[in-house]
């Protein structure tokens, strides 16, 4: 499925009407195929905004459009068929194979009870080949490695054929390598992508558009280059931040220290 289109039309969310607001309201535009890293410190209101976007929490204000429709305007299965979500918080194992995890993300296609059928076993292991795990597909999934957990998680997703892929912090717990083939699979998956990420310098590497949060508001949307600027970061998250140019790669790369 080609990918769609995202455009977030001051969305904003609070427990009840008369408490205050956790995110306030923003807006934004994610282009097909791009990918929009989502950064801020700690309670800026990261999660918040995927869950909007993933239909886990309705927006207070507001309308979230995928390919140009109200994906809380529909039917629940109606929108899974158009978002899918890696979280941080992963499923339990339940003893089911990796192959039967891939296979839940058929669910939103299939109608009542049916099982599934050739098509979907085609999608599953064209999902599996995707993220080289066919090796594995029979093994448990509460044995297997935290790197080869996301793999299926993703791979699940990628069953589910979304239009647009919300990744909620997919490198943490990660090891290094691990946190490397995952940065190298958002870039080839050729997928609309909104990915939330501590790492600024891996945002400003992997991503089209950067949207920064601090305190449930907005205090950037663009460019990596513009949003991850010196003063911006410094003042977000209350660190003393400098780019500085490394010497093997020739890139730049920011730098942070805690302030005097």
């Amino acid at each position: 499925m080609k990918p769609a289109g995202l455009i977030a039309e001051d969305i904003s969310w609070a427990p009840r009407k008369n408490l205050p607001k956790l995110l306030h309201p923003v807006s934004f535009e994610v282009k097909p195929g791009q990918v929009l890293g989502v950064v801020g410190p700690n309670g800026a209101g990261k999660s918040t905004l995927l869950r909007m976007i993933y239909r886990y929490q309705a927006p207070t204000s507001g309308r979230v459009l995928v390919g140009g429709e109200d994906i809380w305007a529909g039917p629940p299965r109606a929108a899974a068929r158009k978002v899918a979500a890696v979280l941080q918080e992963q499923p339990g194992a339940f003893g089911l194979s990796v192959r039967e995890v891939v296979t839940l993300g058929r669910t939103p296609h299939r109608l009542g009870y049916s099982t599934p059928g050739a098509a979907d076993a085609e999608i599953v292991n064209n999902a599996l080949d995707r993220m080289e795990l066919r090796h594995i597909e029979f093994r448990d999934l509460g044995n297997l490695s935290g790197g080869e957990r996301q793999r299926v998680m993703v791979a699940r997703a990628l069953a589910q054929q979304p239009q647009l892929l919300v990744m909620d912090e997919p490198t943490n717990h990660l090891d290094i390598r691990h946190q490397l083939e995952i940065l190298s699979l958002i870039q080839s998956l050729g997928l609309t992508i909104v990915v939330s990420l501590h790492d600024l310098n891996m945002a400003a590497e992997i991503c089209d558009a950067v949207l920064m949060l601090q305190d449930g508001h907005c205090r950037g949307f663009g460019a990596p280059e513009d949003v991850l600027s010196e003063a911006q970061v410094s003042q977000t998250f209350r660190v003393n931040a400098w780019r500085e140019v490394l010497s093997r790669s020739n890139t730049e790369h920011l730098s942070f220290h805690l302030p005097d």
